[in-house]
């Protein structure tokens, strides 16, 4: 997939605007990085004890390959320090939360603290080893001597999207987790090593890109590095597009499912996206001076593609070869962003591009509004929550580009904050904190992402 691609000029310069110090003003440099060994491990729960944390487990390590999943990978000898901090009972729904975390702290230490942002609906600590997405080093953070901690965003992944029921879960996991494991983390660093770090960073990739985000512009004096892929910033919005997608392939579908509801995956065959990016490859491929079957002048392809002249119309049935009307108006109208009955913008526009015959576009195209964004919009982004309708495609489809899609940005009850306001990072394009104390950002991403545009990132 084409990548939109930031050089370090470009991003100097981005955050020199976004400062209040001063156009052109130059920013600090921080000083490296000092490496030091651990002096402390299997008493760390006495000496870093909190009255909001408990640690359920403190060990060394021996160096070698510690399982994630299906796969492993390697790791050096560290110290292994599981917890969860603010344990409550909600009062709203009667359930138990907490943040659960874990930390991985190396015998060889290279000074470094990395945040190991997860994605998706988080719930689940992920091995804290610290691994970087996007084409980035092959080795992790951890064996190259960083501290990372791993966090499950404050909810058990048991409960699916209805930890949105509870107001403060919303909270923890739109941004207070990070806010809250991250002093904790530097805390129990000063313990393991006899001082904090000296350089910090926050990582990670979708949901993970978007905390990376919002450290950025909350947290912006707790890290001086922040790698942001695949950003979700504005993930409500993001899924309120989904839902809109899934009722404009609706209207294209060719199939009902065994329960009479449109077969989203009929809308297109495989055969008839690979079509389409062929198409686009063939007007697009070679303008950036290179025919390599990937599109990177992404803005001169947005101008030239054009998916009703450039596709064949279909005049008989639908054999692979072009599209039937229904199929470009869905496409197009998803491609342009989704939108009200009036015509206002809901979220960004999607650029072209030849990762729409992948199979990860795909899946998350016809099969995610009628589980994973249904379910989020349902208990975790509208205010009031909307628990009470009809799950999967039937919330999809009956969702309201009107009356439904404003509750991102509602409040009322015990919900005091829109999901807008504790899922996007306050005033994005204001970097003055991050700039003007010498930190860094990255940001990448793949113009085929089928939830979060790249247009948006951009």
């Amino acid at each position: 997939m084409a990548r939109l691609r930031f050089s370090a000029l470009g991003l100097a310069a981005a955050l020199a605007a976004c400062s209040g110090a001063g156009p052109g003003a130059p920013a600090p440099r921080l000083s490296a990085a000092q490496p030091g060994p651990l002096l402390s491990c299997t008493d760390l729960a006495a000496r870093a004890a909190r009255p909001d944390t408990v640690y359920t487990q403190v060990a060394e390590v021996a160096a070698g390959p510690v399982t994630i999943g299906s796969t492993s990978l390697p790791a050096p000898a560290h110290c292994l320090v599981q917890g969860r901090m603010n344990e409550r009972v909600s009062p709203v729904d009667g359930q138990r939360y907490a943040i659960g975390f874990e930390m991985r702290l190396p015998r060889a230490w290279n000074g470094r603290f990395f945040y190991q942002a997860n994605g998706g609906l988080d719930g689940v600590v992920v091995p804290a080893l610290g691994g970087i997405g996007g084409g980035g080093p092959v080795r992790s953070a951890l064996e190259m001597g960083f501290a990372v901690i791993s966090a499950d965003a404050g909810h058990p992944g048991a409960m699916g999207p209805r930890f949105g029921l509870d107001p403060q879960a919303r909270l923890d996991y739109g941004y207070n987790a990070v806010a809250q494991l991250t002093p904790m983390a530097k805390h129990l660093i000063a313990q393991a090593y006899g001082r904090g770090p000296d350089r910090s960073y926050i990582g990670g990739c979708s949901n993970g890109g978007r905390h990376a985000m919002v450290a950025a512009a909350r947290s912006a004096a707790q890290y001086d590095g922040v790698l942001a892929g695949d950003p979700g910033f504005q993930l409500p919005k993001a899924a309120v597009a989904q839902l809109y997608g899934a009722q404009q392939y609706a209207k294209a579908a060719s199939a009902t499912t065994p329960s009479g509801e449109p077969d989203l995956q009929s809308a297109f065959t495989p055969a008839e996206l690979q079509l389409v990016a062929r198409r686009v490859l063939a007007r697009c491929d070679a303008l950036d001076g290179l025919a390599d079957g990937i599109v990177s002048d992404l803005k001169a392809c947005q101008a030239r593609f054009r998916l009703d002249s450039d596709v064949p119309t279909c005049t008989g049935s639908r054999d692979g070869t072009c599209l039937a009307p229904a199929q470009k108006s869905a496409l197009a109208n998803v491609f342009a962003g989704a939108r009200n009955s009036s015509g206002k913008p809901i979220y960004s526009s999607f650029p072209f591009d030849a990762g729409i015959s992948g199979s990860n576009w795909r899946e998350w195209k016809f099969a995610s509004p009628a589980t994973r964004d249904a379910g989020a919009m349902a208990f975790i982004f509208s205010t009031p929550p909307l628990a009470d309708r009809p799950a999967g495609l039937p919330f999809a489809l009956g969702f309201d580009m009107d009356r439904d899609a404003p509750l991102i940005d509602a409040t009322g009850g015990p919900f005091r904050t829109s999901a807008m306001g504790f899922m996007a990072p306050p005033d994005a394009a204001r970097l003055d904190a991050l700039h003007d104390r010498g930190a860094k950002m990255i940001v990448y991403h793949g113009t085929s992402d089928p939830v979060f545009s790249a247009d948006d990132t951009a």
